[in-house]
Formats: structure tokens, sequence, C-alpha cells
């Protein structure tokens, strides 16, 4: 082979290294395309002057910047959610998805990063609800259809208490705020967010569920469910997801809290499509 042959096949080489390579790249720096309701505070919410905010659009962004990729978030309504996730629009949900064991058989989670409690809420001059028997001769105040208002429903007769249903919990906070209601029962998180937003308001007694929120991807994508875990394992182990709580919900989470304790696995423990493969998490 002649110096120009071997120069020109040197070039084509070069150039084929160089295509590949910016390739790679283009599909690595490619943004992570996730969705979320925007109208559940303090998950996620819209900013007055445009724009997200909330814990899980702080967490989303965090997970792009560890991965080097930007984030791509569809506001939309929660219905359209899992359709989109399993068409392939979005990669993985960054809304708060109940782990529940109907959805853990359809889709593959994350580990939890909050779990998912009920908390009463009641007037800063009143006293704080310290037993569900405490309850007996109150009122309550719940969201109409929620999982609070059939909370209320089931166990009114047993604690001896009345409650009012409303079309929305900002409602239900105000029968609370007017004295028509002694407790607004709603999700923990918005109490905690309710809370710091008004010097009028105070948590009271959290109903554990045992319940945690995770971020779901498609039965077929374990590759992308084990690298965002990872991650996630990463920012509990460093405390990020600890002082976004801690930034959103108003309190700081227990040591054994979910926000502070990393899973041995992939997923969520005790559910179906959990890989309880031992995992050592690569933090950079």
């Amino acid at each position: 082979m002649n110096n120009l042959a071997h120069t020109l096949t040197r070039v084509s080489w070069l150039t084929l290294a160089l295509a590949l390579t910016s390739a790679a790249h283009a599909q690595t720096a490619a943004p992570l395309k996730t969705a979320l309701d925007p109208t559940f505070a303090p998950q996620a919410m819209v900013k007055i002057g445009g724009g997200l905010q909330g814990f899980n659009v702080d967490m989303g962004e965090e997970i792009a910047k560890r991965l080097g990729r930007k984030l791509s978030i569809d506001a939309t309504e929660f219905s359209g959610l899992v359709p989109g996730l399993n068409s392939g629009k979005y990669e993985f949900l960054l809304a708060p998805v109940t782990v529940t064991p109907e959805r853990a058989k359809a889709m593959l989670f994350t580990e939890g990063y909050t779990e998912t409690n009920y908390t009463f809420m009641g007037r800063k001059n009143a006293a704080a609800l310290e037993s569900l028997e405490a309850l007996k001769g109150k009122v309550v105040a719940v969201n109409k259809g929620s999982n609070y208002d059939a909370w209320a429903k089931e166990n009114a007769d047993k604690y001896g208490f009345k409650y009012f249903v409303y079309g929305s919990n900002a409602d239900a906070i105000q029968a609370v705020l007017t004295k028509r209601a002694d407790y607004n029962l709603t999700g923990s998180t918005v109490a905690g967010w309710a809370v710091k937003q008004s010097p009028a308001l105070q948590a009271g007694y959290t109903i554990k569920t045992g319940l945690v929120w995770a971020i779901p991807f498609r039965l077929d994508d374990k590759a992308g469910r084990d690298q965002v875990s990872n991650v996630l394992k990463c920012m509990k182990a460093d405390g990020t997801i600890a002082k976004l709580a801690e930034k959103w919900y108003g309190y700081s989470p227990e040591t054994n809290s979910v926000e502070r304790t990393v899973s041995p696995g992939h997923g969520v423990p005790g559910t179906e499509n959990y890989d309880a493969t031992p995992v050592k998490p690569k933090c950079s």
C-alpha cells in the first residue's frame, strides 16, 4: 500500500471513529423524557413566573444531573401518565406513584423515596391530635373521592367522629381554619407543606400505611430502572433525599425512614419484580 492509500485509509477510520463517538455522545446526552401531574403540591406545582417546582422536580433534576443528561418534563394529567410510559413516550414517570401489588406486576419500580402516609392537620391554637381514640366527638374534613375520604367513611363509627367531604383539599383545610371542622385528614407530605406555608396550622397524628412512592419504568426497561435506582441509592446515602424532604415537607425524616434507607437490591422489597440481588451503589 503506497503512502497516499495508507493515509486515506487512516483518515477513513478516523472519520468513522469520530462519527461513532459523536453518535454515542448524542445518544448519552439526549434528554431524559418524563412526566408528572403539576397539581400535586409539594411534589409538583407550577411556578407563578412559569416552569415547575416541587420535591419530585428537584429529585428528577438531580437524577439527570448525576447521569450527565438534561431533563425534559411533560406536565399532564395523572390519567395520561401510565399510557405515556407504556407507549415509550416517557422513559420513566416523575409523578409520585404509590407502589401497590397490582402496579408492581405491571411496572418496574426503583426503591421508594417517600412514605405515603396519612396525617391529621388542625389549628395551631388547638390541641394537636395524638391518637385515633381522641377523634371521638370531633369533626374531620376530607377531600371527596380521596383515600382519606375512604378511610373516614370506614372508621367514623369505630372512632366516633363525624366527617365532612369537600370538593378539594384546599376547601377541607379552609373548613379547619374557619372552625367548621377540627381536623383535615390528608397526605403527610401535603400536611407538611401546608403547615410550612401557614402558621395557623399544625400537623398531628400520622397513620402509617406501609406504602411508598417510587419511580416506575416499563417492564422491559430493567437497565433504565437499575441505572436510576443506583443514582437514587447514592442520593439517599449522601443525604440528598432527606434534604429535599426538609425543604419541601418541612420536617427531617427519621433515621430508619425510606428517605434515608438504601434498599439492598433494586425495587421495593416484598413486591413483585423486586430484584433482591445485593447491589453496591456506584457513586461519583
